[in-house]
């Protein structure tokens, strides 16, 4: 006989659920559990969640709470679920996501298939050519301040699955294990770490922001990344008025402007012969100020351009040093490259779409650790210019080995 449960949940859904949980990859929540262990018993821990969640028999584990570090200071905390709460979440969002999906906006682009940051910085770039003003808009802690209540109202209009009702609820709810082993109870937010965590927020901020700012203002331009997000308009005065409309707007929903991180910026360049204190912002690790273009014709302008921030900058150089490379003397260098190499490639991908120059530095920087690690290692090559050129042999025998070779940034000395 089939089993009848009061939720129809797919069991082939849970099953695709654990493999995009599992190529996601992430750590252990408060039971240590890896996903390695979790699929020792893959078929008895899925059948498990599928019953429990059909069977309206399922409750989820307090959330690992993990602090880190902000870039601008401060820490801000993650919560990371179980591997099986995060299958769970995974198969409500599978079933959620899609009904939503349709009525986003096309400029909200955080944590959405086929969206980017990059798409953002992109968007953004051109409008600032077209409108002389821009709002960089800062939100006091989204993910921790979103009111439970107005939420569940907003998810309730796009499901009629009670199921989905029932355990976005109790996510919601679930309380954070602190690092010290004591219990803190949840009355507000979703927290950062949990797989439906974005799409709640991105529904939030819909109807708090995107769908508010398109019937109300569908003149201004703004796009929107998570909580970072930014209006073009056409005047200072606009602008200032914008700025009061968020902040009475937010309030409303339990939110705030944080307004000493909030600022107005002139979009400087050639053809803008005005002065304004602010003419530089920062958006996704980018920072937008006037820089030198050539157009064309070959003729030098300045035009108002993203390039890579001086944060993200600083904030590699500190990644790269936490590698310590110079002690790592019992690697080879193939083994520096498995271990490192992505991580590089990654930057580069994503930090040259716009001013590319802007990341040389920092990949001179990394030859330089290289280098470091070269004359540690080798005894005989323990000079800089020795090293230098050692390396830079290999580097043109072999480009693919590091990808700031292969993007032609050599070691120099």
């Amino acid at each position: 006989m089939e089993e009848t449960k009061p939720f129809n949940i797919s069991k082939q859904l849970v099953k695709v659920a654990f493999e995009r949980v599992k190529a996601n990859r992430g750590t252990y929540g408060i039971d240590e559990q890896s996903i390695a262990d979790f699929e020792e018993n893959l078929k008895d821990n899925l059948y498990k969640i599928w019953n429990r969640m059909s069977s309206g028999t399922y409750f989820p584990k307090p959330v690992k709470a993990v602090a880190i570090p902000k870039k601008n200071g401060g820490a801000r905390t993650l919560g990371i679920p179980t591997v099986e709460d995060r299958v769970a979440q995974m198969v409500a969002k599978m079933y959620f996501e899609p009904k939503v999906e349709k009525i986003f906006y096309e400029d909200s682009y955080g944590y959405r298939p086929n969206k980017s940051a990059i798409q953002a910085i992109g968007v953004l770039r051109e409008r600032c050519w077209r409108k002389d003003w821009v709002i960089d808009f800062d939100i006091k802690g989204l993910f921790d301040n979103i009111r439970h209540d107005y939420l569940i109202e907003m998810v309730k209009r796009h499901t009629d699955e009670k199921w989905v009702i029932l355990y976005v609820e109790r996510w919601l709810k679930t309380p954070f294990k602190m690092q010290d082993g004591t219990i803190m109870e949840r009355t507000a937010g979703t927290p950062q770490g949990g797989v439906i965590s974005p799409v709640l927020a991105n529904l939030f901020m819909h109807y708090v922001f995107d769908d508010y700012m398109s019937k109300e203002f569908p003149n201004i331009n703004w796009v929107r990344y998570a909580d970072d997000g930014c209006l073009n308009c056409v005047s200072l005065k606009q602008a200032k008025y914008m700025i009061k409309v968020l902040d009475k707007r937010f309030e409303l929903f339990g939110l705030e402007l944080n307004l000493s991180k909030t600022k107005i910026v002139y979009c400087k360049d050639d053809d803008r012969k005005g002065s304004y204190e602010n003419i530089s912002l920062d958006f996704l690790g980018y920072t937008f100020k006037p820089r030198g273009a050539k157009n064309k014709y070959g003729k030098y302008f300045t035009s108002f351009l993203p390039g890579m921030s001086g944060k993200a900058q600083k904030t590699i150089r500190k990644e790269v040093r936490s590698w310590k490379l110079q002690i790592k003397v019992d690697k080879t260098l193939e083994d520096i490259s498995r271990m490192f190499n992505s991580k590089i490639q990654g930057w580069i991908n994503y930090y040259t779409h716009y001013y590319k120059s802007e990341i040389y530095d920092t990949l001179k920087y990394i030859n330089r650790c290289l280098t470091k690690w070269v004359r540690s290692k080798y005894k005989k090559k323990n000079s800089r210019r020795k090293a230098v050129n050692w390396l830079t042999g290999i580097a043109k025998r072999e480009p693919k080995l590091f990808a700031q070779w292969k993007f032609g940034i050599l070691p120099t000395a």
